[in-house]
């Protein structure tokens, strides 16, 4: 049985698509480094952003793609299929620390992320981030929207034995706060983010739609949708 909203005492929070933009923030860094990997090669580049999820069609990422879920190590393993341990290694840690400054730069919140946050901080609750993205980008870009100082703790990728969808980044949440699991609502717009929720055992699986997921594909596993976290404080008080 989910935990009722009056029970949840921590949230852990996607951050791409769920407190930032997806769209606004990272199709120009994609398609940079898209275009890296081509070789400056336009035709190439355009058919690895589709690999990697971007439908030119709609000007939209796919729900649960590398690039909607992936982590850049995902992305350099299907856009560099020849390359070896080595190289793959150091192709992440450069787009790491790509889309780290980039993505900080660029970054948009979604609309009402910045007031949800400082609400629900303001009432108790514990807040994290858990992201497959890298943890230094997350945490340059929680500066760069003046809002590090309300989370305990940034998750990425790099930051855990096991990133999402495993269950890894819940547990070590509840360790550093003290929290039961049942006590935590795992906030998110793909499927990676309810999986990681309902295998770490956590109270609520919080689905939004701000990102690249849709009702259909998140409801087999959303205990609850909201349009956005702007709706969270809203939703936890019970109103």
């Amino acid at each position: 049985m989910p935990a009722r909203p009056q029970d949840i005492r921590g949230v852990l929070f996607d951050k791409d698509g769920t407190l930032i933009d997806f769209e606004k923030t990272w199709f120009a860094i994609g398609d940079h480094m898209a275009l890296e990997a081509a070789k400056g090669d336009r035709a190439l580049a355009d058919r690895l952003l589709d690999e990697a999820g971007y439908d030119f069609a709609t000007r939209t990422v796919r729900a649960d793609s590398v690039f909607a879920a992936g982590t850049n190590a995902d992305i350099v393993a299907l856009w560099y299929p020849r390359a070896g341990m080595d190289e793959r290694q150091v192709l992440t840690a450069r787009f790491d620390a790509f889309t780290a400054t980039e993505g900080a730069a660029r970054s948009v919140p979604v609309e009402g992320c910045a007031g949800a946050i400082r609400a629900l901080h303001a009432v108790g609750l514990r807040l994290g981030v858990a992201t497959n993205d890298s943890t230094a980008g997350a945490e340059m870009t929680l500066a760069a929207l003046g809002l590090s100082q309300l989370f305990d703790a940034v998750y990425g990728y790099d930051a855990v034995a096991r990133p999402k969808p495993a269950p890894d980044t819940v547990e070590a949440f509840c360790d550093l706060t003290g929290l039961r699991t049942a006590q935590v609502a795992m906030v998110g717009d793909n499927r990676h983010d309810l999986e990681m929720a309902k295998a770490g055992g956590a109270g609520l699986a919080v689905a939004v739609l701000s990102g690249t997921g849709t009702r259909e594909s998140l409801s087999p596993l959303a205990d609850v949708i909201l349009e956005s976290v702007a709706d969270l404080p809203a939703f936890f008080s019970g109103r």
